[in-house]
């Protein structure tokens, strides 16, 4: 029996969808990465009980140290996006969380840079504050070494390939830095949006929404680039038809970076079949009902889908690019200086 829901919402479900294809499944991933960050800094006297912990989230972090800190008694406060909508803004201040939200920005980078001045301003004032560093902090990846335990055990530890949204770098990055401890044959597969600099798609635009939680207008020091195989990356309208076929061909309700994971995963499978092929589902689809799953009847076949290929990201394309990354270096615009 679990002492507090963080602990059930955050465990992760393994849902075998077809031979060789399987859903790793979150209701909020990130809950995972923030229960066991501040449990380590408690443990290791970093900061006590009563004591605020801070940062900066585009939605789905805010809502996991909100948990976090409700868990372990601690205070919150997030400097949130733009997007963050009118249910988790309710649910942020019933569970104490004092949040600041951005005015409206014309861009994403303009929004994260905000967030990021107003964190380092409350700072300032509040010496005594800690700041979580999400995307920075490799604390963030100790949860899920439990987790890769899970998918070593439930898989049965032979050939994997682990596709998921890159984000802040930690899902993806731990699970496969402690899948390949265990000696397992893991291919890891990094799904980006087009527009962010994390793996050099910044000088191409996306039409339509940028995936939100997947790529960055800023440099990430929790993104090892060393540790990808390949990269994809898609438009918003490929993932809306990833979101949209998970749910009518497997009933899974997910959000739209897990439809671009999805639809990656389904290629992969393809070019791979010998191997499990594992994609990372990070939350549920309710954020984006009106956005995504309202318009499912524009939503593309994924058969008629087909990545371009490229060799270099001078060459990227929409809607759906694909390149061999093979450990390669970090471009030059997402190094953290």
């Amino acid at each position: 029996m679990d002492d507090h829901i963080s602990e059930a919402v955050g465990r992760p479900d393994l849902i075998r969808l077809d031979d060789g294809l399987v859903c790793l499944r979150f209701e909020t991933m990130k809950v995972v990465s923030a229960l066991a960050a501040v449990r380590h800094l408690l443990d290791t006297g970093a900061v006590r009980r009563g004591d605020t912990l801070i940062d900066s989230s585009s939605g789905i972090y805010a809502y996991a140290l909100a948990l976090a800190c409700h868990r372990h008694g601690m205070r919150c406060h997030i400097v949130g996006s733009t997007t963050v909508d009118h249910t988790l803004r309710t649910q942020l201040d019933i569970l104490g969380a004092h949040l600041e939200q951005m005015p409206p920005s014309s861009n994403l980078k303009l929004d994260q840079s905000r967030r990021v001045a107003r964190v380092r301003e409350i700072l300032r004032d509040h010496p005594d504050y800690h700041w979580m560093r999400q995307y920075h902090d490799d604390i963030h990846y100790l949860g899920y070494e439990a987790v890769a335990e899970s998918i070593y055990v439930q898989t049965g530890g032979g050939p994997l390939v682990l596709v998921g949204g890159v984000g802040s770098g930690a899902s993806t990055g731990a699970l496969a830095h402690y899948l390949r401890k265990r000696s397992v044959d893991v291919r890891l597969v990094g799904v980006q949006p087009y527009g962010s600099v994390t793996f050099g798609s910044a000088h191409v635009a996306d039409p339509e929404i940028i995936i939100a939680g997947i790529g960055s207008s800023i440099p990430f020091g929790n993104v090892r680039h060393d540790l990808y195989d390949t990269l994809h990356w898609l438009a918003f309208d490929a993932a809306l038809a990833g979101s949209v076929d998970l749910l009518r061909r497997y009933a899974v309700f997910a959000g739209l970076s897990t439809g671009a994971a999805y639809l990656a995963a389904c290629w992969e499978h393809r070019e791979e079949p010998a191997r499990t092929v594992l994609f990372i589902a990070a939350d549920t689809g309710h954020r984006y009902v009106d956005t995504v799953f309202a318009r499912h009847r524009e939503a593309s076949r994924i058969e008629d889908l087909v990545p371009r290929q490229v060799r270099g990201t001078d060459e990227l394309a929409l809607p759906w690019s694909r390149m061999n990354w093979n450990g390669s270096f970090t471009p030059d615009e997402a190094v953290l200086r």
